[in-house]
């Protein structure tokens, strides 16, 4: 039983309807930084990782999603609500 071109353009569809196409590409470019470290780490290029550490923490946090100006709403709305106000 072989898989055909429609089974697996069906397959790509539902991956992209649950996880959506951000995090489908975070996980591609994720996934290729450790393949990339493996390689270097097997290669004995350790020497070069030591700058890089720093940068990657910094673009880790630069990668992080700002809350939006209705969540910041909603949670001093919550919070007001909380209070008594």
């Amino acid at each position: 039983m072989s898989v055909g071109p429609l089974q697996l353009l069906l397959i790509v569809l539902i991956i992209v309807l649950l996880f959506g196409t951000k995090k489908i590409g975070n996980i591609g470019s994720d996934l290729g930084k450790a393949i990339r470290d493996f390689k270097k780490g097997m290669s004995g290029d350790d020497d070069k990782d030591d700058a890089g550490k720093s940068d990657s923490s910094e673009q880790l946090k630069a990668d992080e999603p700002k809350p939006s100006a209705d969540a910041k709403r909603e949670s001093e709305k919550s919070s007001r609500d909380s209070s008594g106000h």
